[in-house]
């Protein structure tokens, strides 16, 4: 079968020709095949002993479920939110039924299979006549949970479990379970909430896969069939919306391999951002990885010219030095690449795709492996001393289904990492920030993007669920380092406008190795304003580690007010204004995510250059911009109207100027020095930066001159029209003639 797009008559006509097929001439299928193999079984057992990280993964796993033997059986009636006892509990319960599937697989012991069966026999003999979940917060209750999510992430475990215990079982113990507990579930999760199910998002996509992974246990044609391609003939309600706020129907659009089609750009970047790319990609490969055992016709790995395997590579590199993902739109800081998705992720791309080397190095590092057959590669992989480093170099990832709708560059060089966000909306998930960026050394954050707004699975804050404060504050624009204008978010905050556009890439260049750029343009985020930022990490001699140089140039139709903020981390150290402080904190605004920033401080620029110090972590990072006296400075902290606490109290620096039509913003970001508490001494703590001059502004090209302390000059030159790599460049600056081929000139 070739993977296409189906229309309903198609989809209907396969639906009928398995479902005859298989009723004609089923033969009985071989177990385990959905993600171990009977064949990967004996090859493990084979091996055992010798493969030194798989044995240290199967002797952790051995010793939780046989203490969990021991304490018995915990089967609470569902009534709490995520962090809750009885969501806990049946979490907890599916990853031990997965677990304990695959010891009795790898290790033949009858013991983790009747495990297994209690478990099994007690959830059909609640879920019969079990009702919806008391909570009543989402848009789609589950049974075992408060939302369908988790009940399909519950259901694509338990899946691998019931394959691995399937000839454990007698028929009737079978014909029971799947009669009173898996399809009634499967259709609960599908049919039964379509508004969860049938869409493009990767709360369906959990649900397609929950659904298809059963089906492939249970050789059941039609939840396949309605698991890869969605409900057949269904009408939806294009005016709901989902616990985020999105609407629930795209274009009619649903099933797994729709999932696979929108949200993932051919680079690989999945719209929502790596934060829920990292959540979305277990169901993506576990999924696929059942359907390449059991229906390697399908061709999955290659579907959409492989991009299932090309987007493990595009989520590793949307991390930080140690492994952090970027928090692009809602993600919580901190999640990493040594999640179990993950894990998942890097043994699934090696076993699957091509067998890099470098993959072993982050598995190496994660510590621990598949207990399947493709742990088993990574574990034969590392013992055989094929690992290689994953190198993380400098990408630019386009964003959209091909890859037209913006994207996200990373510039890389030496320690320091610019993380530039032009990509489209990103689904309910996606946050009003055209044109932002943050800012990383070694994996800490220079500049920061907040993230989400949200204790994830800590019951006391909101139940673990979003905080009203995501909307008022983590998505708006002002939250993050890019221009606000009229203190109105882009898009005014408003998804059905910001979902239909997108910024678009002006030039991104990484070919040389002490210069990086990405330049990027905007103009929808506010009617009749254009902007376009060019942003460059130089590594110069004259400097001890690359620095950052930004320009934002702005051109409207009208005079506007501008807050262009940089939300540094760490402890201010200098400046070279005098600011003074009030005496009674207030917030700079009311709305648009102004009511929740405090005014710290003002000030008024004194020269052409405003400096501001800071230290971090054992470094020290200068800001200089381009300033005049008709600008405003402002110390902000976040955490006004805010009873709760819900929002962490870090601060920025905002440059505001009012009453402009066309400007630019110019900055430079040093990282310099260190200090060390113990020796009690600072090296190299102060700017190398003299002045920063704007020495050209037209509308083709903006140019930047930068005099170090030493006296030496630095010039950038930026194309804001032709900005190829063939485009011959010719500008007059203070009387001397510069000519360049290509979009940016630095010397």
């Amino acid at each position: 079968m070739i993977l296409a797009r189906h229309n309903k008559f198609s989809i209907q006509l396969v639906v009928f020709i398995w479902s005859l097929l298989f009723s004609i001439c089923s033969t009985a299928q071989e177990h385990p095949n959905l993600i171990l193999t009977a064949q990967g079984v004996k090859d493990i057992r084979a091996q055992l002993g010798t493969i030194p990280i798989f044995d240290k993964t199967l002797k952790a796993v051995q010793e939780e479920i046989d203490a969990e033997i021991t304490s018995g059986l915990k089967m609470p009636i569902p009534k709490d939110y995520s962090g809750g006892y009885s969501h806990d509990q049946h979490k907890r319960n599916m990853i031990l039924m997965q677990k304990a599937g695959v010891l009795y697989q790898i290790l033949d012991d009858e013991k983790y299979a009747l495990y297994v069966k209690e478990l099994l026999m007690q959830y059909e003999a609640m879920y019969k006549t079990l009702p919806i979940h008391p909570k009543t917060r989402s848009y789609a209750r589950g049974k075992l949970f408060w939302q369908c999510l988790n009940d399909a992430n519950w259901l694509v475990y338990v899946s691998q479990a019931y394959d691995c215990v399937y000839n454990f079982l007698s028929v009737e113990e079978r014909n029971t379970l799947e009669t009173n507990l898996f399809r009634p579930f499967a259709d609960f999760i599908s049919i039964g909430n379509p508004l969860f199910y049938q869409r493009v998002h990767n709360h369906s996509t959990w649900g397609n896969a929950a659904v298809g992974m059963i089906g492939l246990v249970m050789n059941d044609e039609v939840l396949i069939q309605r698991a890869l391609y969605g409900i057949p003939d269904l009408e939806m309600d294009k005016t709901a919306k989902d616990d985020d706020g999105g609407y629930i129907n795209k274009e009619g659009k649903a099933g797994f391999l729709a999932n696979i089609e929108e949200p993932f750009s051919p680079d690989g970047y999945y719209n929502e951002g790596p934060y829920y790319q990292r959540y979305a990609m277990y169901p993506f490969l576990i999924f696929a990885e059942g359907l390449q055992n059991v229906r390697p016709d399908l061709k999955i790995f290659e579907y959409k010219n492989g991009v299932l395997l090309k987007s493990i590579n595009a989520l590793l590199n949307l991390s930080d030095a140690d492994g952090e993902f970027f928090p692009l739109n809602d993600g919580q800081k901190g999640m990493s690449y040594f999640n179990s998705a993950l894990v998942s992720a890097v043994n699934i791309s090696y076993y699957y795709g091509n067998k890099d080397q470098g993959l072993l190095s982050i598995a190496q590092k994660q510590n621990e492996v598949l207990l399947d057959d493709s742990g088993l590669a990574v574990a034969l992989g590392i013992k055989n001393g094929e690992v290689k480093p994953f190198v993380k170099k400098s990408i630019n990832l386009s964003d959209g289904p091909d890859g037209t709708q913006g994207g996200v560059g990373i510039l890389r060089n030496e320690d320091l990492e610019l993380v530039f966000k032009y990509a489209a909306q990103g689904s309910s998930h996606g946050h009003y920030d055209k044109l932002s960026f943050s800012y990383y050394e070694k994996g800490d954050e220079i500049i920061q993007d907040y993230g989400l707004a949200r204790f994830v699975n800590i019951e006391q804050k909101g139940g673990g669920n979003y905080l009203k404060e995501n909307k008022t504050w983590a998505k708006q624009t002002i939250a993050h380092n890019t221009i606000t204008q009229n203190e109105t978010s882009h898009f005014n905050a408003e998804f059905d406008i910001g979902s239909k556009f997108h910024s678009d890439l002006h030039y991104f260049s990484s070919e040389n190795k002490t210069i990086k750029v990405v330049s990027a343009i905007d103009i929808h985020a506010y009617p009749g304003t254009e902007m376009l930022r060019t942003m460059a990490l130089i590594k110069d001699e004259d400097f001890e580690k690359p620095f950052l140089l930004d320009i934002m140039k702005v051109n409207a139709n009208k005079a506007n007010q501008y807050d262009f903020p940089y939300y540094f981390m760490g402890q201010l150290l200098k400046t070279n204004f005098e600011y003074t402080t009030p005496e009674t904190l207030v917030s700079i605004g009311a709305k648009n995510g102004y009511q929740h920033l405090y005014l710290e401080g003002s000030a008024i620029p004194s020269s052409e250059n405003s400096k501001l110090s800071w230290l971090n972590k054992g470094k020290f990072y200068t800001l200089t911009t381009v300033t005049s006296d008709k600008d405003e400075l402002l110390f902000t902290r976040i955490g006004a109207n805010d009873p709760e606490f819900n929002l962490r109290r870090e601060a920025a620096l905002l440059v505001r100027r009012k009453n402009v039509q066309n400007t630019l913003f110019v900055s430079t970001i040093e990282s310099h020095g260190s200090y060390s508490p113990v020796a009690e001494s600072a090296k190299n703590s102060n700017s190398t930066i003299a002045a920063l001059k704007i020495v050209l502004a037209t509308e083709d090209y903006t140019a930047i001159l930068i005099t170090v302390v030493n006296g030496n000059t630095k010039l950038f030159i930026t194309a804001n029209k032709n900005a190829s790599k063939e485009a011959k460049h010719a500008v007059k600056i203070n009387n001397k003639n510069y000519a360049w081929v290509g979009a940016y000139f630095y010397n």
